[in-house]
């Protein structure tokens, strides 16, 4: 219908209480999704089939049938606009509560990238460069050792020995985990680090830096790629930078400039409801629990001192999905600019060189808080050069192509002992539904 100015006189008179932003959005053929807070259009308009998009629903309830997952939020934006966001199963496997779209989701280490940006705010602003040591804020990390294993004349008993670090831990390998940083699962101290990494009741992550500090490093820093408790070292470096807590500044200079207004360290006792239990089904059909949802739960009881830059955040997909967009658009969104174009572009840059980034496999890079692709082939899956992306263990998932202005988020709670292939499955399902290639340039 052509909506001419009478017809718009007579529009406003008849939907008195309506604001002349909702009236722009239906002439721009743009809707809000109703409590999401986030805006939708069709997928053909966005150069995406509906029909394929239906192949989504059918494949994610074979995991949930085959008790993989217990339920699963998925959504995929295009051009800016949700495209596809479903909610299907349930939330947990302890109770028969629908899954939602607003549950809210233990992030795990999609905090990570959240961390890596409000370090890349405070280096827009000066207070640092990316090539600086750590030990100039954190004197902790003035002289570090790193361990390595005696050569075959050595008088040692030592499983090794310790050598001085030939050059200091920058910023730059935090955010690249190339710091050589000790870690449960690679190293001579894999058990140490667990004991020293667990924060005790009322301690702050500023006492869990400096026990992780004593530690020997398993590698000379810049020499290899290695996931660990970098960006826990750099959510510590972003308090004292700043002056305010993480957990401060996050809710300050991310989540309401983001209007995130779902994504805590520590949920609020009022939104309970919407928050799933840790759970997995084991080879004898009993349900484990790992953290339930409950006052008790590890991401909602006292006390809150404990700020976890790599893994601490709880979110719901809508909320991600708002941090995401101002990442594809170049540091802002809906008028709100957090980063520079060119600070996101160096940050979804691979900086790793060769280094195999062993935890993602062929065909991955990685920047600065994200993996990114840097040979398609390599990878297996469909995507983009360029894509970044991350996930967390408890079944949290996400992904930017910029290429092809794309948005994937996955969202899941399961414990981290029940690995599964959704997030890939969900990825490829994605892309086969894009039937208009190459937008970048479209309007």
């Amino acid at each position: 219908m052509e909506i001419n100015k009478h017809n718009l006189d007579n529009t406003k008179a008849k939907v008195s209480g309506y604001s002349l932003i909702a009236i722009l959005l239906l002439l721009n053929h743009v809707q809000l999704l109703p409590g999401a807070g986030v805006p939708t259009a069709k997928p053909e308009d966005m150069g995406m089939s509906s029909a394929r998009l239906k192949r989504i629903r059918p494949a994610m309830q074979r995991y949930i049938d085959s008790k993989a997952v217990p339920g699963v939020v998925t959504l995929i934006a295009r051009r800016g606009r949700v495209v596809y966001f479903e909610a299907q199963g349930r939330r947990d496997f302890v109770s028969d509560v629908p899954m939602t779209r607003d549950t809210i989701f233990r992030l795990a280490s999609m905090t990570k990238p959240i961390t890596s940006v409000s370090a890349m705010m405070l280096y827009e602003e000066g207070d640092f460069l990316l090539s600086e040591p750590v030990s100039k804020w954190l004197k902790e990390f003035s002289e570090m050792k790193v361990a390595q294993t005696p050569s075959a004349d050595s008088p040692s008993r030592s499983p090794y020995v310790l050598v001085p670090a030939v050059r200091p831990i920058t910023i730059r390998h935090l955010l690249t985990h190339t710091a050589g940083l000790p870690n449960p699962y690679r190293g001579y101290n894999q058990k140490e680090f667990s004991v020293n990494s667990a924060p005790k009741p009322g301690e702050t992550m500023a006492d869990v830096v400096r026990r992780i500090a004593s530690m020997p490093l398993n590698f000379q820093p810049g020499e290899f790629w290695e996931y660990g408790p970098a960006t826990d070292v750099l959510g510590r470096l972003i308090e004292v930078v700043s002056g305010q807590t993480l957990d401060a500044f996050f809710q300050e200079r991310i989540f309401a400039q983001l209007d995130m207004h779902d994504t805590y360290f520590y949920l609020p006792a009022s939104k309970l409801s919407r928050f799933p239990a840790l759970s997995s089904i084991g080879p004898d059909n009993q349900v484990k629990v790992s953290d339930p949802a409950s006052p008790e739960s590890r991401w909602v009881r006292e006390p809150h001192t404990y700020f976890a830059g790599a893994g601490g955040l709880v979110s719901t997909a809508t909320d991600y999905y708002r941090f995401l967009q101002m990442m594809l658009n170049g540091g802002e969104l809906d008028g709100v600019r957090l980063l520079g174009p060119k600070t996101v572009e160096l940050m979804t840059s691979n900086h790793t060189g060769k280094l195999p980034i062993w935890l993602n496999g062929p065909g991955f890079g990685f920047g600065l808080g994200f993996n990114v692709v840097i040979d398609v082939g390599g990878t297996g899956q469909a995507g983009s050069l360029g894509k970044y992306a991350w996930g967390g263990a408890y079944g949290t998932n996400f992904w930017v192509d910029p290429a092809e202005q794309m948005i994937g988020i996955i969202m899941t709670q399961v414990s981290p002992e029940t690995p599964t292939t959704i997030g890939a499955a969900f990825l490829g399902l994605a892309y086969q539904a894009v039937i208009d290639q190459n937008t970048k340039d479209k309007k």
